[in-house]
């Protein structure tokens, strides 16, 4: 039997009752839209036994989306007072609520197998704030290897990031280390109007999928060491590689990788700035 997620008077309603509202600080923005969320959960692949972590639950419109699926869900919120709610809306389903901030969770302790997943790998499910949409991403590719796929909600701007593609405006130190673990790609666009409040940006859909093992790997290029050229080329972005890198890459070192030296930092992808940092060992 299906379960029933939250439309847009559903969502204020519970407002009004526990006396809350969206918080701008947190970039509260809730999703109040059952294809919305019923959308998401079919474009992140959820199914029954999946293992799914949602960060930012809010009032559990999507939480209940991904449990309508047969999911196994855990659902984390920063909100203190949002979490009552979550737990009175979604815990009858058997999703496990944890309170806590992405930015500093501990993901071994909130990825202990949930019932049916069998300790399997996990999908992150996430509608996104501005201010924290990339430090999230990065630190769920940097630090919770479980998780093998996420699909977020994020302004469409961090999206784009997200997912260019090497010559690109939007292509940037983010795009390298995101390609780094995964491949990343815009699924789909999200009108304003299926969110309460309504916000003033545009929202996107990306599919993020890590790969089986890294662009670069590590016992050819430390990750530091790789990045830290990256930062360096980005910095300048403007200036020629030979230009931005002076100092960090010997002349000799592009023609070694394969890489002109005239090219901007936006022209190389992930595999041709580990080719320059493997050949450029005297640098940081």
């Amino acid at each position: 039997m299906a379960t029933v997620t939250l439309s847009r008077r559903q969502v204020q309603e519970l407002l009004s009752e526990h006396g809350l509202r969206p918080r701008r600080s947190l970039g509260q923005n809730f999703v109040a839209d059952a294809n919305t969320v019923r959308r998401v959960a079919r474009l992140a692949d959820i199914g029954p036994g999946t293992a799914v972590v949602e960060i930012g639950a809010g009032l559990g419109a999507l939480t209940l989306a991904l449990a309508e699926t047969g999911a196994s869900v855990v659902a984390v919120e920063v909100d203190p007072h949002l979490v009552p709610v979550l737990r009175e809306q979604v815990e009858p389903l058997g999703v496990r609520v944890v309170e806590g901030d992405a930015l500093s969770l501990d993901w071994s302790a909130v990825l202990g197998p949930p019932a049916g997943a069998d300790g399997g790998p996990w999908t992150l499910v996430a509608n996104l704030p501005y201010n924290v949409a990339v430090p999230v991403v990065l630190r769920v590719l940097d630090e919770a290897p479980a998780i093998v796929s996420m699909l977020v909600m994020v302004q469409r701007e961090v999206g784009e990031r997200l997912a260019a593609d090497p010559g690109t405006k939007a292509y940037g130190a983010v795009t390298v280390k995101v390609d780094y673990h995964a491949t990343a790609r815009v699924v789909g666009a999200v009108p304003a109007s299926v969110f309460v409040p309504r916000p003033k940006v545009e929202s996107v859909l990306v599919r993020i999928v890590r790969r089986p093992a890294v662009a670069v790997a590590p016992d050819t290029v430390a990750p530091a060491r790789l990045f830290a050229l990256v930062r360096a080329g980005f910095g300048q972005r403007r200036k020629m590689l030979r230009r931005a890198l002076a100092g960090l890459v010997p002349a000799e070192a592009f023609a070694l990788a394969g890489i002109d030296p005239e090219a901007r930092a936006e022209n190389l992808s992930v595999q041709e700035w580990g080719r320059l940092a493997a050949c450029a060992p005297q640098g940081p």
